[in-house]
């Protein structure tokens, strides 16, 4: 049985269309796999309708939060949502506030970059986004597009970076909160690639045992922007703290040189999971 539970498609800053997302999946042998794409729910309904016969969809998404230090410090940290009713007015309405957010920033770093001769227009990001809520990554195809960087990946390491010149923060949830409405919303909350060091700073694990105390329930322990190290540490932290250790790729499609199921759920842990009360359950044709 494998396992992945955090993918994107084209409803947030992936590639693959929800219904091309399922049948890869179903292609790459998965037997469940989560789609949760930033900020939206969009992309579930068609990915059920697409979803192919043995292969068990968990609805989700990937909701963008922030942590404020004491010192004053904000660290970006996303929380994964799963089984959630996407109707509870409180969850929706936070929702809608981030897709806005991310548009507005969108723009914003676009128009930074205009102003600096950068070639990259506002419409072709749009058109590249395709109807999704637009992310860095579909700036940083048309950067690739026009030649003025070589890769996705070289984007964001170069003009897309939280370091870069045309680097615009985004109004993220504070994290609690976001705990909190996910659980309001029958939904089980999980901490997404908490030691992604790569990505930036991360909380220290007092932050993660408030978290947990909060409602948190699950924890992501194998992903590819963990060193094994930190996976061999967020395991045992896991059980230190009652929650449940998940495995996922991440997927974007051609946004990252990332494969489906390239880190995956153990069948426990997913068990682990369905056990828990919530709004919805997982889907299987």
């Amino acid at each position: 049985m494998t396992i992945d539970l955090h993918t994107h498609s084209t409803a947030s800053d992936g590639t693959d269309r929800p219904a091309e997302l399922v049948a890869k999946a179903a292609a790459a042998n998965l037997s469940v796999v989560a789609i949760t794409d930033h900020d939206t729910t969009a992309g579930w309904d068609e990915a059920l309708g697409a979803l192919p016969p043995g292969l068990t969809l968990v609805t989700g998404a990937e909701f963008s939060c922030a942590y404020d230090e004491p010192d004053g410090t904000r660290i970006s940290l996303h929380l994964l949502g799963y089984l959630f009713d996407p109707d509870h007015d409180g969850l929706r309405a936070e929702r809608a506030r981030l897709r806005v957010s991310r548009l507005g920033r969108g723009r914003a770093i676009v128009d930074n970059m205009i102003a600096d001769g950068v070639p990259v227009t506002w419409n072709r990001v749009v058109e590249i986004a395709r109807g999704g809520a637009v992310g860095r990554p579909h700036i940083a195809r048309v950067l690739v597009e026009n030649s003025v960087v070589a890769s996705v990946d070289e984007a964001f390491a170069a003009l897309l970076s939280s370091r870069s010149k045309y680097y615009v923060p985004k109004a993220d949830s504070d994290v609690f909160k976001a705990i909190g409405l996910v659980r309001d919303a029958g939904g089980i909350a999980v901490f997404a690639h908490p030691l992604a060091r790569r990505r930036g700073a991360v909380v220290g694990e007092d932050v993660i045992a408030d978290m947990a105390q909060a409602g948190l329930q699950g924890i992501e322990v194998d992903h590819p922007d963990h060193a094994p190290d930190d996976r061999a540490r967020l395991a045992v932290l896991a059980g230190e703290l009652g929650l449940i250790g998940t495995g996922s790729s991440d997927y974007h499609g051609t946004n990252k040189t990332i494969d489906l199921g390239t880190c995956t759920t153990s069948r426990a842990a997913y068990e682990q999971l369905r056990s828990l009360e919530t709004a919805r359950q997982p889907v299987t044709r």
